[in-house]
């Protein structure tokens, strides 16, 4: 068990590099594995919190089981509930950019009721141009929003899905990334209310989730739902709450996926781009007043 000497050690050991003042921070003079000292762990664990995402170049020794190892440190690690994992993992998903490009901003795997508290990703093919990730802090958004707006947004609930026009919001993707969001990512398809503000479970910050895979605000008509929909995420959006983040290959990004949003950009052509990721389990969300998420439906595709 590591004692508090042990903490202050490691504190002053490890080497935190803020990026910007409102998020993102690289982390120096760490090596990711399976085997890092409880101490160190939990100093990660608390940049993670307090910068919302943070980065460690050159990790070329982690290999996907080093970064399933890893992620397990974390909580409990869980693969993707519909695309299948990595050949030869457990839980790892690739991220090619021939077949899929997360060029929408979004909250990883919202669609589901128990969406993951981390996301960790490696760069495996790197661009020598382009494919840069951006993430925007969500709890600043929140608490940046109007007195009144605010209010209103913790009344909100949004009804989430996987089911979405992948094609009509992409209109440069390809017929190959078309059919793959078509016959994997929705080889099942889910329903999910969520609070539009959660209550994050470690930190308690309140933080706005919304995302590409909400399809409208409940209560309102899909004209209204899209205008509020649209306010609230500009302000997650807005360039003060974002980091951005330029991709070698065995760079790792760790990121609270219950306080960012996130989108890869999408402006490197036909160059190779593949990143791994692994994720955390979270707990069911929770509102602000009290309210927990439900799923509402759960269906496999060939019976939609």
């Amino acid at each position: 068990m590591s004692t508090l000497a042990d903490l202050a050690t490691v504190a002053d050991r490890l080497d935190i590099r803020p990026i910007t003042p409102r998020i993102g921070a690289e982390i120096h003079g760490v090596r990711l594995s399976g085997d890092l000292p409880d101490a160190t762990v939990l100093q990660i664990r608390e940049a993670i919190f307090a910068h919302k995402v943070v980065f460690f170049r050159a990790q070329t020794h982690l290999d996907d089981a080093g970064q399933e190892d890893f992620a397990k440190r974390l909580g409990k690690v869980v693969p993707h509930p519909t695309a299948p994992p990595a050949d030869g993992t457990n839980y790892v998903l690739d991220i090619d950019g021939t077949r899929n490009r997360a060029s929408a901003w979004h909250t990883d795997v919202t669609f589901i009721d128990t969406f993951p508290q981390f996301s960790i990703l490696r760069g495996a093919v790197i661009p020598p141009l382009g494919g840069d990730t951006v993430w925007a802090n969500t709890a600043a958004a929140y608490r940046d929003l109007p007195e009144g707006l605010r209010e209103h947004a913790d009344r909100l609930w949004a009804l989430y899905t996987n089911a979405y026009d992948y094609a009509g919001t992409r209109p440069g993707a390809t017929e190959e990334r078309v059919r793959y969001h078509r016959e994997v990512i929705l080889s099942t398809i889910y329903e999910t209310e969520h609070p539009v503000v959660q209550v994050h479970p470690e930190t308690g910050e309140p933080a706005l989730i919304l995302g590409n895979h909400v399809r409208k605000i409940i209560g309102y008509s899909s004209a209204d739902s899209t205008q509020l929909f649209n306010l609230l995420q500009s302000h997650i959006e807005r360039l003060e709450n974002t980091v951005r983040w330029r991709w070698a290959a065995d760079d790792v990004a760790i990121w609270d996926n219950r306080a960012t949003q996130h989108r890869a950009i999408d402006d490197y052509g036909t160059q190779a781009r593949v990143v791994r990721r692994v994720t955390v389990a979270g707990p069911v969300p929770v509102g602000v007043d009290g309210r927990r998420s439900v799923t509402r439906s759960k269906i496999p595709a060939e019976a939609a």
